[in-house]
């Protein structure tokens, strides 16, 4: 018997933008040709990973507030629109796993963990990426907020992506921000945080029951959680 077989049969939710996958070089290519008619300044990556926590408007009306520029509901819906066929019509051009993801996955697996999507990134976008970087087999659902009856932060997200029966076993949420931990909180599962995602806030005070900064890390911390929770 290994650490590992406590993972049997646990429901391992996962986050998409900024813990599966660095997403912020594609948004940002998006973002910065959708504002840019508007007379803008290109927005540098950096700054997109600490704000696409909250979804294409949300970006887009940050970048004006950003830029100091004008902004009214005619100019935030052509923008908007400009920016999800400019990202849709190339989803993948930059955006990969982050380092070590797929071989986390792979040993999850084999453990007997049940693994899933469970994001805010509209269901259409999250499936067209999971399928145009080949991982959508690995994942029993990928769980978008129109396949839900409300999006991270609620608990029912979460319960929606791990799947039927799953308050009877170990959840956990791996995620990146301050929603993430708020559903698994509201869930009754384990939120386990990496700290290389795109969080509006110090991970380290959003709670969560473990940070990990390598997703070699991953599967051990998992087995813990899950071995504690019995």
């Amino acid at each position: 018997m290994t650490q590992l077989d406590a993972l049997k049969g646990a429901s391992i939710a996962f986050d998409l933008d900024g813990t599966l996958v660095d997403t912020a070089p594609d948004l940002v290519r998006a973002l910065n040709e959708s504002i840019a008619p508007f007379g803008l300044a290109p927005v540098p990556v950096d700054d997109v990973r600490a704000m696409v926590g909250r979804g294409a408007r949300a970006l887009i009306e940050r970048a004006f507030v950003r830029a100091g520029a004008a902004l009214d509901s005619s100019i935030t819906e052509a923008a908007l629109a400009h920016f999800l066929k400019t990202y849709g019509d190339d989803i993948a051009a930059m955006s990969r796993p982050f380092d070590g993801v797929e071989a986390a996955l792979d040993v999850l697996a084999v453990s007997g963990a049940r693994l899933s999507v469970c994001t805010n990134k509209p269901s259409a976008l999250a499936r067209k990426l999971i399928d145009a970087l080949e991982l959508s087999h690995r994942f029993e659902r990928i769980t978008g907020p129109e396949d839900t009856s409300a999006k991270k932060p609620d608990p029912a997200h979460l319960l929606t992506a791990a799947g039927e029966g799953a308050p009877d076993r170990f959840i956990a949420l791996v995620g990146d921000s301050e929603p993430d931990v708020l559903s698994a909180r509201g869930a009754g599962a384990a939120a386990v945080i990496f700290t290389r995602g795109y969080s509006e806030k110090p991970v380290s005070t959003l709670g969560a029951d473990r940070l990990f900064d390598s997703f070699r890390e991953l599967p051990a911390i998992l087995a813990k959680l899950a071995a504690r929770r019995g």
